[in-house]
């Protein structure tokens, strides 16, 4: 295969795996829905290699399962799931921190995410936040956390934290705009932005220790946010992959 050809065949696979991920986790296909290779060609309009890598990949996502007849069917996941993925993702997020800390980081380098720190201050800033604030906020935040994960200069801890956050809830993001619902939002946002702040100063102190302890910290907002949001679900509807929770909970 010529190497154009393999970079469309790769650009038409990501576009399809995009595509079906956006219906699974916006609820437009719902948990233990069926989904044959004919119908996720229909759906996203992309040739049938291509859809399969895709549909593969979403399976090694843990967002759809194998079905021994054909086909793949999408997952639902119990709370105790999506808890541990919350939890996976603050452990390698710390672990970043760490190697970015120990490892240590120029001030060029920390200068972005110090700019990002400073546009999130002043959006949380204002009180109560509004729901464009907090959809600036979704963007802002999912920014800072892929530069604090560039910073660890590891391309397997990259990797495997870009893994973990595209599972279901797990991104740093995932509840955040369930969250603007709530009547604890500006607080939770205060606590959130402290915790990037104490995380820039550790790394650019070299306290390997102090940027991991407050990362995985960081990612039980998430937790927090979860559990908020599943007591509050009049505001369901700003998180429509919760359709895919089963009803097993966490004990």
């Amino acid at each position: 295969m010529t190497e154009p050809v393999a970079d469309r065949a790769m650009s038409q696979t990501v576009r399809a795996q995009l595509a079906l991920r956006d219906m699974i986790l916006s609820g437009r296909l719902r948990a233990s829905e069926r989904i044959s290779e004919l119908q996720a060609v229909e759906i996203t309009g992309v040739s049938r290699t291509p859809v399969r890598l895709a549909l593969v990949r979403l399976e090694d996502e843990g967002l759809l399962q194998a079905i021994p007849s054909g086909g793949f069917m999408v997952k639902a996941f119990s709370e105790r799931d999506i808890l541990d993925s919350i939890e996976l993702r603050g452990t390698l997020e710390g672990l970043a921190a760490r190697f970015a800390a120990e490892r240590g980081v120029s001030a060029r380098s920390l200068e972005p995410l110090k700019e990002c720190l400073g546009e999130i201050d002043r959006l949380v800033r204002q009180d109560p936040v509004s729901e464009e604030a907090f959809s600036s906020y979704v963007t802002l935040n999912a920014r800072f956390h892929a530069l604090l994960t560039e910073l660890s200069g590891s391309a397997p801890v990259i990797r495997q934290i870009d893994r973990v956050a595209a599972l279901p809830f797990a991104s740093p993001s995932g509840f955040v705009m369930a969250q603007s619902a709530l009547p604890e939002a500006h607080q939770i946002l205060l606590i959130a932005q402290d915790h990037h702040r104490i995380v820039v100063d550790a790394i650019e102190n070299r306290e390997g220790g102090r940027a991991e302890a407050v990362m995985r910290e960081h990612a039980r907002l998430a937790a927090r946010n979860l559990r908020l949001a599943l007591r509050n679900r009049g505001h369901l509807d700003l998180l429509p992959a919760l359709a895919l929770l089963s009803s097993t909970t966490a004990n």
